[in-house]
């Protein structure tokens, strides 16, 4: 009697393998949506963040040099930047700048680049395109 309970316990029968792979892919149908989720709520804190920053450098730049920058490699070889930031949406330093022709300050003698948009053709979470941010 004991060689047939030793037979028997060797392995995992296959429904009890079923039932472990089923629990697993129920947990990981419920984890994936929210890892993507959380990783396109960080893309957008990095685009907010970086639009801030260039937003403010332009300003920076404006007020500094009595013009505004006519591109953002201006801000870059002025000493603003190290390098210009990578859209986290097109992974690319590919950014969209307004050109105004009005002056932002009294001292400003010559228009240029007034503001920062992503390139990205997407819709972010809250429903509005990046590109509008």
């Amino acid at each position: 009697m004991t060689q047939s309970r030793k037979k028997r316990s060797r392995g995992f029968t296959l429904i009890e393998l079923l039932i472990v792979i089923s629990l697993i892919v129920i947990l990981v149908s419920i984890s994936v949506p929210a890892y993507n989720q959380s990783v396109i709520r960080a893309r957008e804190a990095v685009l907010k963040q970086d639009l801030f920053e260039l937003r403010s450098l332009i300003s920076q730049y404006t007020l500094d040099k009595e013009k505004a920058p006519q591109s953002l490699d201006d801000l870059v070889s002025a000493g603003y930047l190290k390098q210009i930031p990578k859209d986290p949406f097109t992974h690319a330093a590919d950014w969209t700048v307004d050109q105004d022709d009005s002056l932002m300050s009294a001292d400003q003698t010559d228009p240029g680049i007034s503001d920062v948009h992503s390139a990205s053709n997407e819709v972010g979470t809250d429903g509005t395109a990046y590109s509008s941010w």
